[in-house]
């Protein structure tokens, strides 16, 4: 998930940006946000906004001003103020834009309880920066044994150091409340560091460690939604799904966000749509709605008296008949409205030589034709030498596609002398 001005070069390091994937003009952060007003320049005599926003791990973001006037850009690793200490973060956004960001998320830029930002983080800021990093997952199994042993139905999900590794906050996620009182002096005495527990819902648990949704996406928690709106069982109602948990549900076990990004469509196109409820009165019985196309205006009504068969109406037929009811008439019958279904023609393949078959310009296979011709049969024929005194060759062994006949008795030769008398 990289932009094309950071992708990977031989070495494995960015070979576009200079920011070394930390740029906040694509995806290679959580929640970035791109910052289309960077290339306007401000009027004269304008002085650029003095707050700065700031994102720290797993996607936190706080707002930070700029008292120092520090040239701050996208990429820039600060220091900030904390309590206590200070706290080691990436620059996300500068500009104008910030004040839009705030304005979103109900933050006064004028109040005085903006943090400020100290300066540009030094190599000694950053490697104790790296060093509490490193802490965080052995701190994290450990800690779940120090829970599973004081038997705290809890969940430890995540562990987040402050920059200068004085401060260790553990997010955990719990049904009931939780009376961890004991647990965090074994916390201090343990990892010999100030302790804060927080506890976070499961959506936001799900946000902060992300994964891979049911569609093959990154979870659109981690990656950029940031308000988590409440999702009824009666969005999927609206939208004809299956109320199956396994499906609706998402990682954090709580119906899926994305329910929500279609259910106005559906709801302005079954404004028209009169009551799934509704009862059909004819002449032939009473009908009830079995399946309806929000977007092709359709709907399907069967019998009472048989299911089995489904007529399709539109809904212009449907109100026409339902204004009738109300009047106290019945109509004939629903064939009189129902729409003829006309099965189309199935489609073959045919390419532009109106042939199907890849191998037609292949020669084909040539059989093989019958020798007619037969052999003399005296090629076939083993004739006894009398001059070898009737004795068999035994070099000479008919083969198994030979044809042995018996040897037919010829007719004995007569030579007559002819005497000569002198």
């Amino acid at each position: 998930m990289a932009c094309t001005s950071c992708s990977t070069s031989d070495g494995g390091a960015p070979k576009g940006c200079k920011n070394n994937g930390t740029c906040g003009t694509d995806s290679c952060n959580k929640l970035t946000v791109f910052d289309w007003l960077s290339n306007m320049s401000l009027p004269n005599g304008e002085a650029p906004f003095d707050c700065v926003e700031v994102r720290f791990k797993n996607g936190r973001k706080e707002f930070y001003r700029n008292t120092e006037k520090l040239t701050l850009s996208m990429g820039d690793i600060v220091a900030t103020e904390a309590s206590p200490g200070h706290d080691i973060g990436i620059v996300t956004l500068t500009g104008e834009l910030v004040r839009i960001q705030m304005k979103k998320k109900g933050v006064n830029h004028t109040s005085a309880d903006v943090a400020k930002v100290y300066r540009k983080a030094s190599q000694r800021d950053i490697d104790i920066w790296s060093t509490a990093r490193d802490k965080e997952e052995p701190m994290k199994v450990r800690a779940r044994e120090l829970a599973i042993a004081h038997k705290l139905e809890m969940k430890i999900s995540d562990i987040e150091f402050q920059g200068d590794g004085s401060k260790a906050t553990f997010y955990y996620t719990a049904n009931d409340r939780i009376d961890f009182r004991l647990l965090i002096k074994d916390f201090a005495k343990e990892f010999s560091s100030r302790i804060e527990m927080k506890q976070v819902g499961l959506r936001q648990e799900a946000a902060r460690l992300g994964g891979i949704g049911s569609c093959g996406r990154e979870l659109c928690c981690s990656t950029w939604l940031t308000d988590f709106r409440s999702v009824n069982t009666s969005a999927a109602r609206y939208q004809q799904l299956s109320l199956n948990p396994q499906k609706l549900a998402g990682q954090c076990g709580k119906l899926k966000c994305c329910l929500n990004y279609e259910l106005d469509t559906y709801m302005d196109a079954l404004k028209g749509f009169p009551s799934f409820d509704t009862k059909l009165v004819t002449e032939k019985g009473d009908a009830i709605c079995q399946k309806q196309d929000i977007f092709k205006g359709m709907m399907w009504f069967a019998y009472t008296n048989d299911f089995a068969n489904w007529h399709m109406l539109k809904i212009e037929q449907v109100n026409e008949i339902i204004a009738e009811n109300k009047l106290k008439n019945k109509v004939a019958s629903l064939e009189d409205f129902a729409i003829e279904i006309v099965q189309e023609p199935e489609k073959h393949f045919n390419n532009a030589m109106g042939q199907e078959s890849l191998t037609r310009f292949d020669q084909p296979k040539r059989k093989k034709k019958p020798n007619k011709k037969r052999k003399p049969d005296g090629e076939n024929l083993i004739v006894a030498n009398n001059n070898n005194n009737n004795k068999p060759n035994n070099n000479s062994k008919p083969k198994a596609t030979e044809v042995i006949k018996p040897a037919v008795p010829r007719k004995p030769i007569i030579i007559t002398k002819n005497e000569n008398k002198e």
